[in-house]
């Protein structure tokens, strides 16, 4: 993850903060609402995390091939997370 959880909370208690502060939203409960915030931002910020994951299990199922063959684990994670984030249009940075 390239941002702490910390950060993240202090995020989403900003966009909430200046929502309300420039009337585009109006809530009864800001708490709620920035911990609703907080958590999709989470989850958006950890695909990454999740996808660099997937593609390491795709590659250790495929490890002793890869060794008979030569090819460069490196340059097979890169390609295995590349099209992993394009079969599920992701962006990464």
């Amino acid at each position: 993850m390239l941002l702490s959880r910390d950060f993240v909370g202090y995020m989403a208690k900003e966009v909430v903060k200046r929502l309300i502060a420039a009337k585009m939203i109006e809530t009864k409960d800001a708490e709620a609402l920035t911990q609703q915030v907080r958590q999709v931002m989470a989850d958006e910020v950890s695909v990454e995390d999740r996808l660099s994951e997937e593609a390491r299990e795709i590659l250790s199922r495929y490890s002793e091939e890869m060794r008979r063959t030569g090819v460069s684990y490196q340059e097979m994670y890169k390609k295995v997370k590349s099209q992993l984030a394009r079969d599920r249009k992701l962006i990464l940075r």
